[in-house]
C-alpha cells in the first residue's frame, strides 16, 4: 500500500512540467493543463463558455489510459490497486478533476480494455496523439505509474515500449522517461 507521502510525491512529479516543452510560458505540466479542461467539461446545466477544450480533454483521457494500461500490464488490478491508482491520478490533477470523475473514467477504461484488448486500445490511444510532446507526456506519466513499485517489471517495460510506438515515439523514449521519473522521485 502506498503512503499518502508517496502518493503526494508521485502527484508532484506528475504535475511538474518536463522536457523541451517545460521551457516556456507555463509552469504547469501538459497533464495539469489537460486535466483543467477535462474538469471543466460542461454538464447539462452548464452555460457556455466553460473553458472546456475537447482536444485537451481527449489528451487527458489518453494520458490516464496510458497509465492505466501500464498499471494493469501484469494482469492484476484488484480493488486496492484501483483505489490507489485513482488517488494518484486525482492528486496529480491538482484538484482539477473530482475523484468520482476519475473513478468513472477508470471504470470506462477497464471496460474498453476488456472489450477491445491491449493492441486495439494502444492503437486507438496512439490515433489521438498528434504532437510529439503529448506522446512523451503519455509515456512519462505511464512510466511514473510503473515506478510506483520501485521496480519496473519486464511486462510493464514491454507495454511501455508498445505505448511509445503507438504514440509515434522510439522505444528508447521509454528509457529516457523511466530515468527522468526515477531521478525526479529520488530528487
Amino acid at each position: 500500500m502506498l503512503t499518502d507521502e508517496k502518493i503526494n510525491l508521485l502527484a508532484r512529479v506528475a504535475r511538474t512540467p518536463h522536457g523541451d516543452y517545460a521551457e516556456g510560458s507555463t509552469d504547469r505540466s501538459i497533464l495539469t493543463l489537460a486535466a483543467s479542461s477535462y474538469g471543466s467539461r460542461p454538464t447539462d446545466e452548464s452555460t457556455v463558455p466553460t473553458g472546456f477544450d475537447p482536444l485537451a480533454a481527449a489528451l487527458f483521457e489518453s494520458i490516464v489510459e496510458g497509465a492505466y494500461i501500464v498499471a494493469t500490464a501484469d494482469g492484476v488490478f484488484d480493488e486496492e490497486e484501483r483505489k490507489v491508482f485513482e488517488r494518484v491520478v486525482t492528486a496529480s490533477c491538482g484538484g482539477a478533476v473530482p475523484q468520482r470523475h476519475i473513478a468513472d473514467l477508470v471504470a470506462d477504461l477497464a471496460d474498453q480494455l476488456a472489450e477491445d484488448g491491449l493492441d486495439r486500445r494502444l492503437s486507438r490511444l496512439g490515433e489521438s496523439i498528434v504532437r510529439r510532446e503529448h506522446g512523451r507526456e503519455v509515456v512519462r506519466i505511464a512510466a511514473l505509474i510503473a515506478q510506483v513499485s520501485d521496480d519496473v517489471s519486464d511486462v510493464e517495460r514491454s507495454v511501455l515500449e508498445k505505448l511509445a510506438v503507438a504514440c509515434n515515439l522510439e522505444p528508447a523514449e521509454v528509457d529516457v522517461a523511466l530515468a527522468d521519473v526515477k531521478k525526479a522521485i529520488e530528487g
